[in-house]
């Protein structure tokens, strides 16, 4: 079970960070590519794209480090929750892509969070 939270963690690692950096770092063309991101204001796509980025670092490093391990737990909680916000915003402008998309990698990231907090923790 640690190697598919493992593969879990890695892989919505590097999803989220990329999906943040592209919010919070690359705003204007994120939002030329994604209706979305173009709707929200610029502050709060930076805020979030900094949080998936903070998440996305949170699942990795302190289980990777050994430092304050119950912090990747926590990440993987945070970014689910951000992920049933997102599902609740694409509902409300019926983005089904967007919808799936974000139960999903929700889903998964409810995952590692049960993962970490019960089955296999650190």
């Amino acid at each position: 079970m640690n190697v598919v939270l493992w593969v879990a963690q890695v892989i919505l690692g590097l999803a989220f960070f990329g999906a943040g950096f592209d919010q919070a770092v690359l705003y204007e063309d994120a939002g030329r590519r994604m209706a979305w991101v173009a709707a929200l204001p610029k502050g709060l796509a930076v805020i979030l794209g900094t949080l998936e980025m903070v998440g996305a670092v949170g699942l990795i490093v302190p289980a990777w480090t050994g430092t304050q391990p119950w912090l990747t737990a926590t990440a993987a909680l945070a970014l689910a929750v951000l992920m049933g916000i997102a599902v609740v915003y694409h509902v409300g402008r019926r983005e089904i892509p967007q919808i799936a998309f974000s139960t999903t990698f929700g889903l998964v990231a409810a995952f590692v969070a049960f993962g970490r907090f019960f089955v296999a923790p650190f």
